[in-house]
Order: C-alpha cells, then structure tokens, then sequence
C-alpha cells in the first residue's frame, strides 16, 4: 500500500477529457448557434431575446467578454460566453447539464457565467437602469396616471424572494417565512414593468420594512436625496399640493413618500376606494417579478451557488430584464399575456404610522372620491370587499 500511494500520485490527469475535446465539432454553440439565428422564433426560445437585441448586447459587452490566444489553447469566443450564459439564466440548468451541452468544462462554465454577469451589470447599468433625475421622475408619475390613474405616483415597490441553497455556517439568516432559503430583490418599477432602483442581496430572514429601511434606496428617500420633484396638485384639484409617492404593500411603513393600504379593520367606501386605487398601482411591480421569473426560468428553482455569485446572476437578470423590454418589446407580448394580477384588498400588519404619511394618504383617499378624481367604476370594484 504504502508503494501504491506515490503511483497514484503520479498519474497524469488528463489535460483534456475527450469528449470535450470534441466541442468544435459536437458542441451545442459550434452545431446549433448558426442555424438558430436563421429562424427568429426558435432562436427568441434558446436566448429569451430577439436575435437583434442579442447583436445589439453583443456589440455592448463584447470588448468586456474577449479574451487572448495562448499557444496553450484558444479563448473561448465572446459570443460563446454570451450564449452560455444566457442559456442558464433561460433555463436554470446545472453547470453539469450545460457542461454536457456545450461540451465545455464544468468549471469552465461556472466561471464563465460568474464574470458575463458581473459584466452585464458593471457595462449594462447605466444604459438601462440608470439613475433617476427629476424628469424621469415625472415621467414615471405620467405612466401611472395614464395606466393606472394614480397621479404622482413615482413606482411600485415590493421584495421578491429568490430561493438559494443554504449557504454553509449561516444558520437561519437566510430561512425566510416561506419555509425556504433566500435572498431578497428589492425593487421600485414603473408602468412599463422596468425596474428603476434595486437592492438586491438581503437576507431571507428580514421583512421587507427591514430591508428597504436599511438600503440604499431608503436612506436616500429619507433624507430627499432621490431628486423627487417638488409637490404639485392632484390633476384638476384645487387643494394643496401633495407630494409624489411610491405605492407599496401593508409590509411597508407609512411615510409622506410611501403610501400603503388602509388597515382592513373598519373600513367604509373612502378607505376601500384608496386601498383599490393603490393595489391597481402596486401590481405593475408583481407584473414585473412575473415577467421577470417566466422569462429567466433560473428563478424557477433553487440557484445552486453562494450568496455572492447568486447575486450577481439576480444583478445580471434584472438589467436583462429592462434591455429586452427596451429593446425587444413585441416579443414580450407572449409573457405578458400570461401574467395576470388579480386586485387584492391586504390585510395590514400591525404598525404605527407617522402623522405625516397619515395626512398624506388622507389627501390622495379623499381626491379618489371627489369628481375630479374618481373613477366611473371603482364603486362597482369594491363591492366584492365588503
């Protein structure tokens, strides 16, 4: 035994496994790439975007993707990279799946997808999630009151929990209410179901108040860093003018920029009325966690990585999310077609509200049920939640 241990040591590993190195031949980019991009709608289904869309993200990323020759061996292309990684956000298959696929090593691939989506989110950002100025602000304000008749409203928020395997030595942090393990995606969206501002990364563990009180996006909106615009009155009001606000669920507290439900004990047409305005705002951000989980189906299951690389594939996905619908809008229309949000009246947590987000909310109750801003319908809407 004790002569068979250094043999064994000895044995030279293989510097690269048949099979792989069949990839120029039988790899699925090498035998399949070319042929896709001549039938638009079989290659939308591979990549989840357009063929268009994917030459416009290449011509983006590719100085960031391309890599040298060694008289070792060739780089892996960027285009190859690009499909790589982007068949694993569309499907969420194992690295070992992939591996066997595009016949690249399993490590290979997982560093491949790790450094496309810190790319992705270094280069992409700024193109298509950039942050928000004052007249962006009012053009978010303007898509709600047109779509959902909620005037100043700047977004939607809510949290999103992205399911993760447990990572080691974390104990319960990240064991979320749902009974599994999470991190959490924290995210402001307009009418249009892009995302404006993100936090991404939390534990799985902390509410949503929580979360957003210890982000960067709460800190800023407390201390009027956002660049809000300055108040103004409701559409054909005479009253005072009433601040821009981001609608929310119950789990949210009440601020003069935050607004939520009434509490549901005790409530009479006003408040019913103002807790149905509000949900027909709040579900753009739920439509956008659809539209956003049935096009990167690695939202589907568990993400097999540690919190940080996971992050950066939530990162990555969330930018990819706003590119396509900027740049591939019409091939939305099937995904969209298949997320529904039915309006549903909360049951509110528990909480004390400050007089500030009370006066507010009062302001915005009463204009849903003047003339000026009622709806012919909305009596019609709450009946079902008497």
């Amino acid at each position: 035994m004790v002569d068979e241990e250094p043999e064994r040591r000895r044995r030279r590993r293989q510097w690269i496994h048949p099979i792989v190195a069949q990839r120029y031949r039988k790899g699925q980019f090498h035998s399949l790439y070319k042929d896709l991009r001549q039938d638009p709608f079989k290659f939308h289904s591979y990549c989840r975007m357009s063929v268009e869309a994917f030459d416009n993200l290449l011509s983006l990323l590719h100085p960031h993707l391309t890599f040298m020759d060694t008289c070792m061996r060739r780089s892996i292309s960027a285009e190859q990279r690009l499909i790589v990684t982007l068949r694993f956000l569309a499907t969420g298959n194992s690295f070992a799946s992939l591996h066997f696929e595009f016949l690249l090593g399993i490590s290979t691939i997982s560093g491949i997808v790790c450094h496309t989506c810190k790319v992705i989110w270094q280069h992409l950002r700024e193109a298509v999630m950039p942050t928000p100025k004052a007249e962006d602000w009012l053009r978010i304000a303007e898509g709600f009151y047109q779509s959902a008749q909620f005037p100043n409203c700047i977004g939607a928020l809510d949290g999103k929990h992205i399911r993760v395997k447990k990572p080691p030595h974390s104990g319960s942090r990240y064991f979320n209410y749902k009974q599994y393990f999470s991190v959490v995606l924290m995210a402001l969206a307009d009418s249009n179901y892009r995302f404006v501002i993100v936090d991404i990364g939390a534990y799985g563990s902390s509410s949503d108040s929580r979360i957003f009180s210890a982000s960067r996006m709460g800190d800023r909106l407390r201390d009027n860093q956002l660049a809000l615009p300055e108040p103004r009155r409701l559409p054909g009001s005479a009253g005072p003018p009433a601040p821009f606000v981001i609608v929310a669920d119950e789990g949210f507290a009440l601020s003069p920029h935050m607004m939520r439900p009434f509490p549901r004990r005790d409530l009479d047409d006003r408040k019913r009325i103002f807790n149905y305005r509000l949900t027909r705002a709040r579900r753009y951000v739920e439509c956008a966690f659809g539209i956003l989980s049935t096009r990167w189906r690695v939202f589907l299951s568990s993400i097999q990585m540690n919190p940080d690389n996971a992050t950066l594939v939530i990162q990555a996905c969330v930018l990819l999310h706003n590119f396509t619908r900027i740049n591939d809008a019409s091939s939305d229309a099937d995904i969209d077609q298949n997320i529904t949000s039915s309006v549903i009246f909360d049951q509110s947590r528990t909480g004390r509200p400050g007089t500030a987000g009370l006066a507010v909310r009062d302001v915005y109750a009463d204009y849903f049920c003047s003339p000026e801003g009622a709806l012919s319908w909305q009596m019609e809407a709450i009946r079902g939640s008497r």
